[in-house]
């Protein structure tokens, strides 16, 4: 794989960017300025970056509750997605959407998802739309490993691998159905050997390691832009925080957690191979880190001066015109 010195500056600031971003909202909540349930993506950062590096606007994906790092992964303008977490009509979705319901036609992002699996079938139904019309986009659907036992998966999997969709299914297998573990729920050590009940290509990727990621997903949305049809990618991960902010996580040792994020951290695993390169040095990654930490410090004080939406419009963007 040939990366630019750009090119690694932008990884990193968007992989960095979901990081801080997740951080921020944890200290709002902490000093009660954002109320709602958040399902926070931290230790993720490699997946939706490793896979939505390959994507243009145009090509949708189909996100999760757990979606702040899609969002962001796929340019979502982030002071939008503060000011909707604030409810503020400046917000992605006007402060209708909260954080289960970040959406922007415009970047391709279909939306987060409050229902389990829910992106499975959205991101099948655009595959299927860019087949028809022939445009060589490639629709992504991001889930965790609890939603393969839904039966939306198997539907939208079937349906794809029949009729040769160009979509790329990304099973993010954080160990964990929300306090489940996944061995538990699930009788196959590896999710992605589902495939093979629908003839349908897969593969395993270290889902802390982004340019493990990378390489693969980018296999996958080359062949599904050939005609080549879907491919099913599991990538093995571990989120940092619970299933939701506040969450105690009587479900797992403290020593289990403390091991992920001390020897596993994505973001560490990212800054050392790209240092490996010699393109990059620690300065420029810190220098990185303060201009994050400026725009989210822009964006929570925009988003607090904001107005509400009008009471008046509480009943329009109920239905969109395509």
């Amino acid at each position: 794989m040939d990366f630019s010195y750009d090119d690694l500056i932008q990884v990193y600031r968007r992989m960095r960017t979901i990081r801080r971003f997740e951080d921020k909202l944890q200290e709002l909540v902490a000093a009660g300025k954002l109320r709602g349930f958040l399902h926070l993506y931290s230790g993720e950062e490699a997946i939706a970056v490793g896979v939505c590096t390959h994507l243009s606007d145009d090509d949708p994906v189909g996100s999760t509750h757990r979606g702040h790092g899609h969002c962001i992964a796929k340019g979502v303008d982030v002071a939008a997605m503060v000011a909707e977490l604030f409810g503020r009509a400046t917000g992605t979705n006007k402060g209708k959407g909260g954080s289960m319901h970040i959406a922007d036609m415009d970047r391709g992002m279909l939306g987060a998802n409050g229902i389990v699996g829910g992106g499975i079938p959205l991101a099948t139904g655009a595959a299927l739309s860019a087949q028809v019309r022939g445009t060589k986009n490639v629709a992504v659907a991001f889930f965790g490993d609890g939603a393969t036992n839904q039966g939306q998966f198997h539907e939208s999997l079937t349906m794809a691998s029949n009729w040769k969709l160009p979509v790329l299914y990304v099973c993010e297998n954080n160990g964990f159905g929300e306090f489940t573990p996944t061995e538990f729920a699930v009788p196959v050590k590896d999710i992605a050997t589902r495939a093979a009940s629908y003839d349908m290509r897969a593969v395993v990727a270290d889902g802390m390691d982004f340019f493990d990621v990378f390489e693969k997903a980018g296999e996958a949305i080359e062949a599904a832009r050939a005609g080549e049809g879907p491919t099913l990618l599991e990538c093995k991960t571990y989120r940092f925080c619970g299933h939701y902010v506040g969450d105690p996580t009587p479900y797992r040792s403290k020593e289990e957690a403390e091991d992920w994020i001390q020897n596993r951290d994505p973001l560490d695993i990212f800054e050392r191979k790209a240092m490996e390169t010699g393109l990059l040095v620690g300065d420029n990654l810190r220098k990185v880190d303060l201009q994050i930490d400026e725009l989210l410090r822009e964006a929570v004080e925009k988003a607090e001066q904001a107005p509400l939406p009008k009471p008046e419009d509480v009943l329009t963007d109920v239905y969109v015109r395509y």
